[in-house]
């Protein structure tokens, strides 16, 4: 049976979309994405989940009146749709350390540099890559890995490196990254952790 995971989303979906594509092609073969959720109001990736056929909902914090309410529903959802494992693609909530702790080993993310590295609190998007450039590293990449109570401090799943190039803007290397490693990444760290779902190693 297959491990039925939820993408959490706040934005256009590249990285949902790169999961959809990967499970068409038969690349997730261990897991399914059953549920996508997104905190806010009229995100494309919704979109994207709609035209996969996958059930997409929305889930407002401000409507929900706290963390602990909007926790509750995400809560509730992942057990309505019989949710084993979460990732989180381009979602810009940070998850208590409450409800990280009730789903160890259970949640991935995302994160476009090379951890340890230009992450942690405030770092995502845009701002990620700008740092980069400022510092001057010759090399970037993205990293997948398990999430915790410290905003990218859990487990490292995977890596990948991406070359810095003369003339870069933060957009264009952002693009590059995407391409060239989270794309590539996340739907090769989703079956890994699928797998080791199923064999009861996770």
């Amino acid at each position: 049976m297959s491990v039925r995971a939820a993408v959490l989303v706040s934005g256009g979906g590249t990285n949902l979309q790169a999961l959809i594509d990967a499970q068409a092609a038969g690349a997730i073969p261990s897991g399914e994405i059953a549920l996508v959720v997104s905190n806010r109001a009229g995100a494309y990736a919704l979109e994207r989940a709609k035209r996969a056929g996958i059930p997409g909902i929305t889930v407002l914090k401000g409507e929900c009146g706290s963390q602990a309410a909007f926790e509750e529903r995400l809560e509730a959802l992942l057990a309505e749709y019989r949710i084993d494992v979460i990732v989180l693609a381009g979602f810009l909530t940070i998850l208590s350390a409450e409800f990280t702790a009730r789903h160890p080993g259970r949640i991935l993310n995302i994160h476009p540099s090379l951890i340890p590295s230009f992450c942690g609190e405030g770092f995502y998007g845009l701002r990620v890559h700008e740092a980069a450039l400022a510092r001057g590293v010759k090399v970037t990449g993205a990293t997948v890995h398990f999430v915790n109570e410290i905003p990218d401090g859990g487990e490292i799943i995977a890596q990948k490196a991406v070359d810095i190039l003369p003339g870069d803007t933060p957009e264009i290397l952002q693009r590059r990254v995407m391409e060239q490693a989270e794309w590539i990444l996340l739907p090769r760290a989703l079956e890994t952790v699928c797998a080791s779902i199923q064999e009861g190693t996770v």
